[in-house]
């Protein structure tokens, strides 16, 4: 395989996982809203390292989507947005896992985040596919 082909090829196995997290999103919303938004948050985490792993940008193991964000962001502007936004879906990550979460989030906020993944991952895709 080439390089560029490795690139492609990590960048879909990334993808792949995030759209499987969406598809848990999507299914728990309404149901079970803290399994929703931990799953929309891994979505946007994962399109965020496709989109590195696609440009061979290394990355560290975390769930900040702001660091992802701003690495994605200057490699290209036109997800500034979308990453903007995403932002706000980092605390999902690891705020509701826990006995001592400040909430249960809603259907509407389950529906927003889901949303708000999927943007980003379309985005991505339509990028380094």
């Amino acid at each position: 395989m080439t390089p560029e082909e490795l690139r492609r090829d990590e960048a879909a196995r990334w993808l792949a996982a995030a759209a499987r997290d969406l598809k848990s999103a999507r299914l728990l919303a309404g149901e079970e809203n803290t399994g929703s938004v931990f799953h929309s948050q891994q979505a946007a985490e994962k399109s965020a390292k496709a989109f590195l792993a696609f440009h061979n940008v290394p990355f560290r193991k975390t769930h900040d989507l702001q660091e992802l964000g701003k690495q994605c962001v200057n490699l290209d502007t036109s997800l500034a947005d979308v990453l903007a936004e995403a932002e706000n879906l980092t605390d999902y990550a690891v705020v509701f896992r826990y006995q001592d979460a400040p909430y249960e989030p809603d259907q509407a906020e389950a529906t927003s985040a889901l949303e708000i993944a999927r943007g980003l991952y379309e985005r991505v895709r339509s990028l380094v596919t």
